[in-house]
């Protein structure tokens, strides 16, 4: 059951957009006789400035770390679901050479017991000078060591519906 509803602004996130950051507890484990490893929604953020950190290496190997080992990928850039370590890295070997650079624009995060979600829309800036805003969801787990992330999906915003808004 969710509860303990946390809303953010600007000013205490220190970041350059608004940010919505939903802060929720579950008291069932994930796993059997596992405790609940603390986390909170700053945790969260920087899982998610840690995996960005990652694209700044251009090293496809240090983001594919950043993921479990059956994780999902689900990628803007592409229309090929990614389920192993090799297929992350061969996807990320070609999105790297882009240069991305990411920005947060909206985000709301969901905490549970050894689980988080991280959703809202973020901007890739490449280095050709595009750009494409997209919508995001990263779930990350606790495996006992680490949080990592278990699926990420990714899908860019068309241009008719960004101007519709």
């Amino acid at each position: 059951m969710f509860k303990n509803i946390l809303i953010i602004s600007t000013v205490l996130l220190g970041v350059s957009s608004a940010a919505t950051v939903v802060q929720a507890e579950e008291k069932t484990p994930v796993r059997t006789g596992m405790k609940c490893a603390p986390v909170n929604h700053y945790d969260v953020i920087k899982f998610f400035d840690r995996w960005n950190a990652s694209l700044r290496t251009h090293d496809p190997v240090k983001v594919a770390e950043n993921y479990s080992s059956d994780a999902v990928l689900l990628p803007a850039l592409s229309i090929k679901v990614r389920y192993t370590d090799e297929e992350r890295i061969d996807y990320f070997k070609d999105f790297l050479k882009k240069e991305p650079v990411v920005k947060i624009d909206s985000r709301t995060i969901r905490l549970g017991c050894n689980k988080a979600i991280d959703n809202g829309i973020y901007t890739f800036r490449f280095k050709d000078g595009s750009e494409a805003i997209a919508r995001y969801t990263f779930t990350y787990a606790w495996d006992g060591a680490r949080w990592l992330i278990t699926s990420h999906h990714s899908s860019v915003l068309p241009k008719e519906v960004r101007q519709a808004d």
